[in-house]
């Protein structure tokens, strides 16, 4: 077995391999840039090396540099990891051609399953079901468009060097995929390096099912269970369970089979997964291959009982196949979740800030956190916003799920934005509870309801109290003589605006919602609801200043606003402006300072941690002044653009 093995990654995944690798009396080398001298993966690793500086492709992505250090240090193999240069032919070959043991398959799988197209080009010659689309060579937009018409929509654009999300788009109409395509390809290329597309159908209602595949140096190849990633956002995996809920035995083991026939077929070595679409059906597509580790491994280690960094060690040194197929079994039921440093609230944009607050779960056979961070580090730009992995395991999945919900209420974080409080929603949803694997919230009327009874009780007690808590003079719903008179309340959440129409009776309030009615009684105590909707009792807490209200329910929140109305842009004329939502870089100034623009324009083009965002006019108007150009480093509220806006009626 190796000696001492070098970790070409940072983060969760470096820590996580040191781990195993420690297990099992192999010494790890870390490399590390400039953002991450104090990070967790150089702390536990036996000898750590300085890399570059913070961007990744100043410091992770210097290959040479990786080669380098390995040699120096007497590394005998190096491990990729995920991301960065896990799946990058020219490294793999750089390692074999430096004597280095790639902890990963050879060169030419990776060539063959890196391209997307290739890639299905060789499942369609193997017999693999295929979704309708286009997987050519021909990348000319004329071609493109032609393709997409044949395709039909909804359609995806999908980089052909791509992952995780990056270089993606929905495509709903024909007049929306000129912008869409340019929008990808820009994104594949700087991610990527390359800007060619692939187009596929857009399946409405597939879901993700992925088969994790090992194959020897012998060649002979079994897979471990599948799982389920079909709660994302973004095309990002956010929720990941194994096994698959619903599947047959048969689909099962269907898809096992045609997942190890297709890494047998390119001579596949190490660790693999064979991403199929699954439809409503029962039938499947092939979607790619990723030719590694997973970064939802740990469910399937959790239900199968193996280690697979181990596995990797292993196969990597010569070893066979640690079982056989007929010796893989699975027990119980994993779930995974995702924790970013994001804002859910505000489009999941990638937050940045200081771990001031750090509180895990406690880990047991039942809990599991796979992180890279610990109290007090700094979450930057330059790096995948993901905190940690969270995952549970139990005999059931209700079970599974229950204990993921309490080990979410468990986290806590302070310091940064994060997705945890989403997260808990969607793990404790109906939907997800019922295989729908949809998220879901609480009931957006009923949340209203709440909201209106939390606003009309603390209006009240901010009032005097009337000497006589029957008078009507003491009520505050606009009461007339003879007349029965409903109060207008406008809720805003997000872009939305509800109008609410209330009637106080003497014991109770009628809250009307669009074409519904709600009974309601409340009582607040501070910050503390007690209400009855429809007979319905819950107790929720709240925070209302300035118009804007919270409401807390069971790990979740629901936020809007007391909606006044007290200008529009017509009353902003010469004072129009964009401002960065988060720290980034610009990626793209799409206007010039005199430019007439409209109302939803795409004016800049904003990266954070490798997702682009467009920031759009917010009115019509003219561009008066740019403040910063293509590649500057911006930070969160800068004013990026200054815009004169229209007055309403001029020409």
């Amino acid at each position: 077995m190796f000696s001492k093995i070098l970790i070409a990654n940072r983060g969760e995944i470096a820590c996580r391999i040191i781990q195993t690798a420690h297990d099992m009396g192999i010494r790890c080398v870390a490399v590390y840039s400039d953002a991450d001298a104090n990070a967790r993966h150089v702390a536990m690793a036996d000898e750590a090396f300085h890399i570059g500086p913070a961007p990744s492709s100043e410091s992770y992505l210097r290959s040479e540099k990786i080669i380098e250090i390995a040699k120096e240090s007497g590394a005998q193999a190096i491990h990729p990891g995920y991301g960065f240069l896990s799946e990058n032919t020219g490294f793999a070959e750089a390692c074999e051609a430096n004597d280095l043991v790639f902890i990963g398959p050879p060169s030419s799988a990776i060539a063959a399953m890196g391209s997307k197209s290739a890639a299905k080009a060789i499942m369609e010659k193997a017999g693999v079901p295929l979704v309708p689309g286009y997987h050519g060579d021909d990348q000319a937009p004329e071609t493109l468009r032609t393709e997409a018409e044949k395709c039909g929509f909804p359609l995806l654009l999908k980089a052909v060097a791509g992952g995780g999300g990056k270089g993606m788009r929905v495509v709903e109409r024909m007049e929306e995929f000129d912008d869409a395509l340019a929008a990808a390809k820009r994104e594949a290329k700087n991610a990527f390096g390359n800007p060619d597309m692939l187009i596929e159908r857009y399946l409405t209602q597939p879901r993700h099912v992925e088969i994790q595949v090992f194959c020897d140096q012998d060649g002979k190849g079994v897979y471990l269970a599948e799982r389920d990633c079909s709660v994302q956002r973004r095309h990002q995996k956010v929720l990941e369970e194994a096994p698959a809920p619903g599947l047959s035995e048969d689909t099962r083991k269907a898809m096992g089979e045609a997942a190890v026939r297709a890494a047998q077929a390119i001579n596949y070595v190490g660790a693999g997964t064979v991403e199929f679409l699954y439809d409503v059906d029962g039938s499947f597509f092939f979607m790619e291959m990723n030719t590694r580790l997973q970064v939802e491994h740990p469910v399937t280690e959790m239900v199968t009982g193996q280690d697979l960094v181990e596995w990797q060690l292993k196969i990597a040194w010569g070893e066979p196949l640690p079982l056989e197929q007929s010796d893989v079994k699975t027990r119980g039921h994993a779930l995974e979740a995702r924790i970013y440093a994001e804002d859910p609230d505000h489009d999941f944009l990638p937050a940045t800030g200081h771990l001031r607050y750090l509180s895990t779960p406690d880990e047991n056979a039942h809990v599991r956190v796979d992180t890279g961070v610990t109290e007090g580090d700094d979450i930057s730009i330059h790096y995948d916003p993901m905190i940690a992995k969270l995952i549970v395991w139990d005999e059931t999945r209700d079970q599974a799920i229950n204990r993921m919900v309490q080990a979410l209420e468990n986290y806590r974080i302070a310091g940064v934005k994060t997705n945890i409080r989403f997260l808990h929603a969607l793990a404790d949803a109906q939907p997800f509870r019922e295989q729908d694997l949809t998220t879901g919230f609480i009931d957006t009327h009923k949340a209203l309801v709440l909201a209106a009874g939390f606003v009309l009780e603390a209006r009240k007690s901010s009032e005097p109290a009337s000497t006589d808590p029957w008078s009507p003079f003491g009520r505050r719903n606009s009461w007339r003589l003879n007349s029965e008179y409903a109060q207008p309340l406008q809720l805003q959440v997000g872009e939305e605006i509800h109008d609410l129409k209330i009637l106080e009776r003497d014991d109770r309030y009628q809250v009307y919602v669009g074409d519904s009615v709600y009974n309601l009684t409340a009582r607040l105590d501070d910050d503390f609801l007690q209400a009855v909707v429809n007979g319905h009792r819950i107790s929720i807490h709240g925070n209302l200043h300035n118009d804007q209200l919270v409401l807390f329910y069971e790990g979740d929140t629901f936020q809007c606003n007391v909606y006044r109305e007290t200008y529009g842009f017509e009353d902003m004329a010469g004072e129009g402006s964009l401002e960065a939502p988060m720290n980034g870089a610009i990626v793209a100034v799409q206007a010039k300072v005199g430019d007439t623009v409209t109302a939803g324009q795409t004016l800049v083009i904003m990266e954070a941690m490798k997702m682009e965002h467009a920031i759009k006019a917010p009115a019509d108007g003219v561009v008066s002044e740019i403040f910063f150009a293509e590649g500057d480093q911006v930070s969160e509220g800068a004013e990026l653009i200054a815009i004169d806006v229209a007055e309403e009626g001029a020409e």
